[in-house]
């Protein structure tokens, strides 16, 4: 298939040593974020909040983070151009939600008298809403969405990137406290590009299961 899309994703991969000395051209980086930001998510809820890293002091932060567990993706810390903390809100409202509604009016995508009906979308939060408030499992859900695109993105655009579930959320809730603001972030997305010759699964080929395994077509 040699569709170019079929091409960039075939060539993106889990990068597992960063060249510390390559930068994010700041252009590349507009675009990865704007397409972060355009992210689709269930009722249009955006339930997250995308922390970026791209300062020393912030990398050194991030870098402590794993003083506890996953220190495997500790070296990503600082030698990754940058990286982004993905965060979701564990107690998601209704009146939270009212904002994303009033941004659907005020960008002129829905027509004002759609308003209640649209608010009444909020029903599909309120389903996986416990008796204390907690809905995380289902924000949660949404930011994965966010980073499938960002993960598209930035192979289009030719920058290596490492998801990360291999951090702490208790230690970066802690050192990131004032920027997540209740938020909580379990996942997160190294970039830049990968060191050559010490990069053991660049240029590998792609290892997927056939077709007729996983996709069923009726």
């Amino acid at each position: 298939m040699s569709y170019q899309i079929i091409e960039e994703l075939n060539r993106r991969y889990t990068t597992k040593k960063y060249d510390e000395t390559r930068r994010i051209a700041p252009q590349d980086l507009e675009v990865a974020l704007e397409a972060l930001r355009l992210s689709a998510s269930s009722i249009n809820s955006q339930p997250w909040k995308f922390i970026v890293i791209e300062s020393d002091e912030a990398k050194q932060r991030l870098h402590d983070s794993f003083a506890n567990k996953h220190q495997f993706n500790q070296p990503h810390a600082k030698e990754a151009s940058h990286t982004i903390l993905f965060a979701y809100d564990p107690h998601f409202t209704k009146e939270k939600y009212r904002k994303r509604v009033d941004v659907e009016v005020s960008s002129g995508h829905l027509p004002p008298e759609l308003y209640d009906s649209m608010l009444g979308a909020y029903a599909f939060a309120e389903a996986n809403t416990d008796k204390n408030g907690f809905n995380g499992h289902w924000t949660k859900a949404q930011t994965y969405l966010a980073l499938g695109n960002t993960l598209h993105t930035l192979a289009r655009l030719g920058i290596d990137s490492t998801t990360m579930e291999g951090v702490d959320p208790e230690l970066i809730g802690e050192l990131f406290k004032e920027e997540l603001d209740g938020y909580v972030c379990e996942v997160a997305l190294a970039m830049g590009y990968y060191k050559e010759g010490e990069d053991f699964n660049h240029g590998r080929p792609k290892a997927r299961m056939p077709a007729e395994d996983v996709i069923v077509v009726l």
